[in-house]
């Protein structure tokens, strides 16, 4: 009874759970298609990527804004409560001794004073100006790359966004295929705790009759409780599977997940002959490898540009007044135009040799780029070898445990029948069926690891 009890406790938990889940939010029902689908709008990895495909959008826009005439307009409007002064040379009062001595209104031998300074107020109490700018880059090395690198960036940004969803697929796919199989295993489970409780309920007859022994019954009521704890873990197996896939796709973990797929061995053994067509370019990552490369290419290539001078044309409008009363909107009071247009030329020198250090360190990031394009061919020709392999053995061994799980079930109706004749042992049925279990349980270990190493073998192949 206290097993009973213990037995119960997990499993009354979880039906608990599903059930409140169950009310708290609607039933999906989920093909793997349609788990894939939800995982590309909601999985926060590819949500992430799309952001960073917008930020370089952006990036790119703001790129060409600066090849764009840059416009910019000012103004201002000055109070001067009192009119600075100024102290300027006395030029006048020389200026007025001279004259009377030549015209002898004073005497010649007059002392004429030396210049001194005098106080003078310039200006006016208000004053209002404004002005209009507009300058426009001619040539500049390094706008003019980036400019040509906008295509490149895009690019990237896009390819590394199709590598987010591809590792979403892939994860989606295996927690997918992980909770069909331990659904499987459950219901298969569920059917041998019921053969078992009928050959239980058989064997305690016959024990009644005085056609079995005590110990008859024990045997079949271990291997009875055996299958009742193997049925626990496997619930808990699919709880944490159930919450595995809703992770890998971004669905809430409240909300209630049904796949509607079936399990199906017949694609596994098709596309093997597939890898003799193979080209690296299949794979994103190498893609990816690739377009990092032209990219640092044009950071090299920016950085070399850089050594020209860069050429701007400029424009500059401006209107000023200033009056003794606040009267800038009288039409017949004078207003003031500026006008400036020229050319800038900057041409770099010297600049402590950072020019020529950030070229040499583009171009050994494209170097480096070759040698991770070379270690990258290597380990991809390494992967689709070694996924083949796997999924030729896996496929062997999945082929080879369901003819065994097959033998099984024979070997146990056999025993089954020889027992119920009273020409066999309770012993021989009991061992049939433990060999059955195992058998059954080799049997979907080995379909995991061939529907795993299919995905594997379609991810190293580029078609994932």
């Amino acid at each position: 009874m206290k097993r009973c009890f213990q037995l119960f406790i997990p499993v009354a938990f979880l039906i608990l759970t599903f059930t409140k889940t169950s009310f708290a939010q609607g039933d999906h029902r989920f093909s793997l298609q349609q788990c894939i689908d939800y995982a590309m709008q909601h999985q926060p990895q590819v949500r992430s990527s799309e952001i960073d495909l917008e930020t370089t959008n952006a990036k790119n826009a703001e790129i060409t804004g600066m090849a764009l005439p840059q416009v910019s307009a000012s103004g201002s409007l000055q109070y001067l409560p009192e009119i600075p002064t100024q102290f300027i040379p006395d030029f006048i009062s020389p200026a007025v001794y001279g004259v009377l001595i030549k015209e002898n209104v004073l005497p010649s031998n007059t002392k004429i004073p030396q210049p001194g300074m005098f106080p003078v107020a310039f200006g006016t109490k208000y004053s209002v100006t404004g002005s209009i700018s507009i300058n426009q880059t001619l040539f500049e090395g390094s706008l003019f790359v980036a400019l040509q690198a906008k295509k490149t960036l895009v690019e990237l940004s896009k390819k590394s966004l199709q590598q987010s969803k591809r590792d979403v697929r892939v994860a989606v796919s295996k927690a997918y295929y992980s909770l069909l199989i331990s659904r499987k295993q459950l219901d298969l489970t569920n059917t041998n705790i019921e053969r078992v409780s009928k050959l239980l309920q058989d064997t305690k007859a016959m024990y009644q009759n005085g056609f079995a022994e005590k110990l008859d019954v024990d045997r079949v009521q271990v291997q009875l409780n055996n299958l009742e704890t193997a049925k626990v873990n496997l619930i808990n197996m699919l709880a944490v599977g159930d919450q595995l896939l809703k992770f890998q796709m971004g669905m809430p973990l409240n909300e209630l997940l049904t796949p509607a797929d079936t399990l199906s061995t017949s694609g596994l053994v098709g596309g093997l002959s597939d890898s003799a067509g193979f080209h690296y370019d299949g794979r994103i990552e190498y893609s990816l490898l690739q377009t990092q490369k032209k990219a640092n290419e044009y950071n090299l290539k920016r950085y070399k540009m850089s050594y020209l001078p860069t050429v701007s044309a400029f424009m500059n409008y401006g209107k000023n007044a200033g009056r003794d009363q606040f009267n800038f909107f009288d039409a017949h009071e004078p207003w003031f135009s500026t006008w400036i247009v020229g050319l800038n030329v900057s041409v770099p020198i010297f600049d402590g040799f950072q020019r020529k250090n950030q070229v040499k360190e583009a171009r050994l990031a494209v170097e480096k780029n070759n040698i991770q394009l070379e270690g990258l061919q290597q380990s991809i020709n390494f992967e689709v070898q070694q996924s083949e392999t796997s999924l030729r053995n896996d496929i062997i061994n999945l082929s080879s445990q369901e003819e065994n799980m097959k033998l099984a079930e024979s070997v146990y109706d056999a025993a089954k029948k020889k027992y119920e004749a009273g020409v066999g042992s309770n012993l021989e049925v009991v061992n049939a069926e433990s060999d059955l279990k195992q058998a059954q349980t080799n049997y979907f270990s080995a379909l995991y690891d061939a529907i795993i190493a299919k995905i594997d073998y379609e991810k190293a192949l580029g078609k994932i």
